[in-house]
């Protein structure tokens, strides 16, 4: 059996973006197991391979783990992205909800009925520029270092960074009034490990199309 890590979900973002991304982060190869069909869901759902019948599901160290939130905490302390001490990882863990909370609103784009769309993107916009990225702008400033925890590359780092990507796909212009936040994106971009991860033919995927949502909603309705 391969030792590489196996992540099981559809071919294309998600909820597991973030776990690829912390994987391609750490500089971890892995597999990818992707469901086509209801049917594959159903077989992974009855072989009791997903605890709670749900993805995303990723076997690594021997445990077919679920929950996106405990995959990725395990990642990060395995890979060393989080933090040196209890302090650190509390930071590490509020920053991270946070980014969640805006990557749901993110992802949950692609997926609104037309008479809703205008709606809910003019909330995402008013969320990412006045909640959320003044608080990374000023975590940046008052601590002055290229990371946002401790002075490495943390969890909150690597996913701050794909939420700044995602956001910019949205609105080219987001990040505008954001100068801490733009260097950011350029410094974590050029880290060996992650320009890799944003190099066309990577494991990274692009964003849904109004195309997809259909297959994928097939696989779990």
């Amino acid at each position: 059996m391969s030792g590489k890590p196996k992540l099981h979900y559809f071919n294309g973002r998600g909820r597991m973006e973030s776990i690829r991304w912390l994987l391609a982060a750490a500089g971890v190869e892995f597999e990818e197991c992707f469901l086509e069909t209801k049917d594959d869901l159903t077989k992974l759902q009855k072989d009791g391979s997903l605890m709670f019948q749900q993805v995303p599901m990723v076997e690594i160290d021997g445990i077919k783990m679920v929950q996106s939130r405990a995959i990725g905490n395990y990642i990060a302390a395995k890979y060393n992205l989080y933090g040196k001490d209890l302090k650190e990882r509390a930071l590490i863990d509020m920053y991270v909800e946070a980014i969640i909370d805006l990557n749901e609103l993110l992802m949950m784009n692609t997926f609104q009925p037309e008479d809703k769309k205008q709606q809910h993107f003019a909330n995402l916009v008013d969320k990412a520029t006045n909640r959320y990225f003044p608080v990374y702008e000023k975590v940046l400033k008052d601590h002055g270092q290229d990371f946002l925890v401790g002075n490495q590359l943390s969890r909150a780092d690597v996913q701050l960074l794909e939420t700044l990507l995602m956001a910019e796909e949205c609105k080219p212009d987001i990040l505008a009034k954001f100068p801490l936040l733009q260097s950011f994106k350029a410094r974590i971009s050029n880290i060996p490990t992650i320009k890799k991860f944003l190099q066309p033919g990577s494991q990274r995927k692009p964003p849904l199309q109004e195309k997809d949502v259909a297959r994928v909603m097939k696989i779990f309705h």
